[in-house]
């Protein structure tokens, strides 16, 4: 597979689906200079989830728990990235399907200069079978 797949730690933290909320956490780690991977944000009942992959786990916590917000253990993901082109996450949700393994979401998006990005989920009880089926690497 000529893109890189690899896993990575986030977090979600629950939130008032309600206008300003988001910017208001985001602020929170842009004061303190933390980084992100990929923010990836959902209604869930009358509340927002929202994923971070921080670049800094350690980081992040530190930050997240200053500001006592009510953080998730840390969980796994899939991040992918390559060059874009028509079909580009079509192999990686081959490889998954060949080893019959369910992706539970998935948000890919052209990243400009001919590059494309890619966060996808599995199963927690899937997640080193998609890991070893895919190549990826921490």
């Amino acid at each position: 597979m000529a893109d890189r797949v690899r896993a990575v730690d986030y977090y979600h933290v629950r939130t008032p689906d309600k206008p300003g909320a988001g910017a208001k956490i985001l602020a929170l780690f842009r004061k303190e200079r933390v980084s992100f991977t990929a923010v990836h944000a959902f209604p869930d009942g009358k509340r927002v989830q929202v994923d971070f992959v921080p670049k800094d786990g350690r980081k992040f916590l530190r930050v997240a728990r200053k500001a006592k917000l009510r953080v998730s253990k840390k969980k796994s993901a899939f991040m992918v990235e390559g060059t874009d082109r028509a079909g580009a996450l079509a192999r990686v949700l081959e490889v998954t399907a060949e080893e019959e393994i369910n992706v539970t979401a998935v948000t890919a998006v052209c990243g400009g200069k001919g590059r494309f990005g890619a966060i996808f989920w599995v199963k927690p009880k899937d997640f080193r079978r998609a890991a070893k089926a895919l190549g990826a690497k921490k």
